[in-house]
């Protein structure tokens, strides 16, 4: 069964962060960045599609071994078309309350507490599974 998955990202943190500049996020495919934004886009989104296989998720935007799937959210500086990687988020795919609906939305709020991109495992009240 085909699972979508809509990340919406809330309270961008801006486009320059410690040294860096013209700070993007998207979601990562594989090794590479999807649906780059800059990191000042007020409402962006990501849609995904992921597969449940007996109780499994897969499909190229899922990461880690059986059991501890997630997507990440990958956050670097564009320069010259070139995207380099500083950190990333993960959201935990054992976490989606529902994974038998068709549809479900994360909402990701994308600053921590800091004012600093949001990273590492993202948990309630950062990420909401509404």
């Amino acid at each position: 069964m085909d699972l979508q998955i809509l990340v919406r990202g809330t309270d961008p943190p801006g486009r320059t962060f410690a040294s860096y500049g013209d700070v993007h996020v998207g979601v990562q495919v594989d090794r590479d960045p999807f649906g780059m934004v800059p990191a000042d886009t007020a409402a962006p989104q990501w849609p995904l599609t992921v597969r449940v296989v007996a109780g499994d998720f897969r499909g190229p935007a899922v990461q880690g071994r059986r059991g501890e799937r997630f997507v990440y959210l990958t956050w670097g500086e564009l320069r010259g078309g070139t995207f380099t990687m500083f950190r990333r988020a993960k959201l935990m795919l054992l976490d989606v309350p529902d994974p038998d609906r068709p549809s479900v939305t994360a909402r990701v709020d994308l600053t921590d507490e800091r004012g600093m991109p949001r990273c590492a495992r993202l948990r309630a009240p950062a990420l909401a599974w509404p």
